[in-house]
């Protein structure tokens, strides 16, 4: 599949990470929550694991944002490749958004990733070629995949909804003025709603 797709746990509240992001808590205050349907709640059903392969199934490259990739800021001053260990689960080649130049960085198992300091239309476009057909992945986090709704980019968007009121984080909505997806699929569980939804027929 060539479609580009985007793959989101979100609170009931519109939040796909808490506040406060840093190295102990990467997903911010409370972000690990909205993900337990996937990192091992015993609760989670045969649903679950349906969505997760929607999640890992292989694409042909990603985009994410700098803040996704890590907790630094600013100038790169310190090592760091991520959060994965030395085989991250991409696979193949990521390109990250930054205002601060970055050499690309080449892990085990396919992963590279590559720095982009043009903005999202840039990245999206490297990722495009790079896939080759294989489809795009926009990984998050919340800015980056605003960034892409509103470039019009997604083909297919999947939802994870939580029953977890986080009440402050990152959001992917704020901003977004259309919302041009109709749901296809809907799975649950006690501990999350998917939805899969697909860009709606332009004709």
């Amino acid at each position: 599949m060539s479609d580009t797709t985007c793959h989101m746990s979100i609170s009931l509240d519109g939040f796909v990470a808490g506040p406060e992001q840093s190295r102990d808590d990467p997903l911010g205050k409370r972000g690990k929550e909205l993900h337990g349907w996937h990192i091992g709640d015993p609760r989670a059903t045969e649903a679950n694991k349906t969505a997760n392969s929607w999640l890992m199934r292989p694409r042909g490259a990603y985009v994410m944002g700098r803040n996704m990739f890590g907790p630094i800021r600013g100038e790169w001053d310190e090592p760091w490749d991520g959060w994965w260990g030395p085989e991250p689960p991409y696979h193949a080649p990521v390109f990250v958004l930054t205002r601060y130049a970055h050499e690309p960085i080449k892990m085990e198992g396919g992963t590279t990733f590559h720095f982009v300091t043009e903005g999202f239309d840039a990245a999206y476009a490297q990722a495009l070629e790079a896939a080759d057909g294989k489809g795009v992945d926009i990984a998050g986090g919340a800015s980056t995949v605003r960034q892409a709704l509103n470039a019009g980019v997604i083909d297919e968007l999947t939802l994870d909804i939580a029953p977890v009121l986080l009440g402050s984080g990152e959001r992917i909505f704020d901003g977004v003025e259309t919302f041009d997806f109709e749901p296809v699929e809907v799975l649950h569980s006690p501990l999350t709603t998917h939805i899969r939804y697909r860009k709606r027929d332009a004709g």
